[in-house]
């Protein structure tokens, strides 16, 4: 396939999505165990170079004084995070080979032989925000898919994306491979993420991870189909009679786990039968978090101040919880569906009839009973890890693994039939 390079466009960006169309074609036709060795190497290289990945990090830490504490901690690498960078490829080298997979297939009444078949979708982008773990985790689930990928990071985050890609082609050209299956955009300017959005049919599918800045951006300029990893905010409902121990703490585990990204919950619906109490015990459990309520809530909770219509529809990513006291499981589902952006909902219920209503008159990207939010993940889904979370219902809703980084196309085979 061959690109065209129009007026305005940055040359360098169609170089570098040329070469990596190229390297993706050979790629394409390596076996499952090919795949799957280049990413032991990749986990390798990132295990023996972690004190460098730390050093470069380090330097972008260092001009990140101006970020928020949810941001820091999304940039900032440790040896845990590191050792977790390793885990995650190689979990993603366990998965399924989904290469070449026959989905289904059937005969027709002339004898033709009909099957849809899993191919890779050639040439993924990812644009993305202040999170370095980001960078070898989408490598690994395009590579072994059979993808190629271009990345382009922030500005916050170019040493650690810097540091990371190069072991990467390090560990792709070790195994004998082109290490221009990975493209690295180091120009962060706006215009240079423009420039990105509008590559065309240069590039498959673009992936934007991030702020929804980023996002309407995309939504506005982007001239490549797009996936959308949308903004996460996540709704716990706690029904009448529900079991206040568990509610506690799966409220707990879905706010303050890892309060900065996505799958975190920011909103709490409460039935009124059981608010009073429960409110008393999150008062004491979540110390550190700013309630923000609705009236019932400030009676019930006298630290709660009072949350605006924006509370309700915001993604805090901080230590915020927007709380409503609400009268029925029917009034819980109006506002999830009023202020959802469709990422995550939870229900805590003793009730299967409840369960079972809201599992089906919710509509998002994930649908959770009696646990938290945040096992809303690739990696916790048994997936390897994930490429971003999609809000949107083409062509991929939820956690984005292998398999969805894939598409099928139809194989017809005959003995000289023709149509009449």
């Amino acid at each position: 396939m061959t690109t065209q390079n129009p007026a305005g466009m940055d040359a360098r960006l169609h170089e570098l999505a040329q070469r990596a169309r190229s390297a993706q074609r050979s790629l394409a036709t390596a076996s499952g165990a090919i795949r799957a060795q280049v990413l032991e190497a990749m986990a390798s290289g990132i295990h023996a170079n972690c004190d460098e990945l730390l050093a470069a990090n380090e330097l972008d830490m260092e001009r990140a004084a101006e970020l928020t504490r949810a941001q820091r901690d999304r940039l900032r690498l440790d040896a845990v995070r590191v050792a977790a960078m390793v885990s995650s490829i190689r979990d993603i080298a366990r998965q399924p080979d989904v290469v070449g997979q026959v989905v289904d297939g059937w005969v027709l009444g002339n004898g033709l032989r009909v099957r849809r078949v899993r191919v890779p979708l050639g040439v993924i982008g990812v644009i993305y925000e202040n999170r370095p773990n980001v960078t070898s985790d989408a490598t690994a689930l395009a590579l072994y898919a059979g993808n190629a990928i271009m990345l382009r990071g922030s500005s916050l985050a170019l040493n650690s994306n810097q540091a990371i890609v190069a072991v990467l082609k390090g560990a792709i050209w070790e195994v004998g491979l082109e290490p221009d299956l990975v493209a690295m955009v180091d120009d962060t300017t706006r215009a240079g993420a423009l420039a990105f959005m509008q590559l065309g049919s240069a590039m498959d599918v673009l992936i934007p991870r991030g702020g929804p800045e980023l996002i309407d951006a995309v939504r506005q300029h982007a001239s490549v189909p797009t996936i959308i990893d949308g903004d996460g905010n996540c709704h716990v409902y706690v029904d009448r009679g529900a079991n206040l121990e568990m509610a506690t703490a799966i409220i707990e585990n879905a706010k303050t786990q890892r309060p900065g990204v996505c799958n975190a919950m920011e909103t709490l619906l409460v039935h009124v039968d059981v608010a009073g109490a429960l409110l008393d015990r999150l008062d004491t459990v979540l110390g550190e978090v700013e309630f923000r309520g609705d009236e019932t809530t400030r009676a019930l909770c006298k630290r709660a101040v009072s949350a605006t219509e924006d509370d309700y529809a915001r993604e805090f990513l901080d230590l915020i919880l927007a709380v409503k006291v609400v009268g029925s499981l029917d009034e819980a589902i109006d506002h999830i569906r009023r202020y959802s952006s469709g990422h995550s909902e939870a229900i805590i219920t003793e009730s299967y009839a409840n369960a079972q209503r809201f599992v089906h008159e919710v509509d998002a990207a994930a649908v959770l009973v009696n646990t938290s939010t945040r096992f809303v993940d690739g990696g916790q889904l048994g997936m390897g890890a994930e490429i971003g979370i999609s809000t949107q219902k083409l062509h991929a809703r939820g956690p984005m693994g292998i398999e969805q980084l894939t598409t099928t196309k139809i194989v017809i085979e005959g003995e000289g039939q023709i149509r009449r």
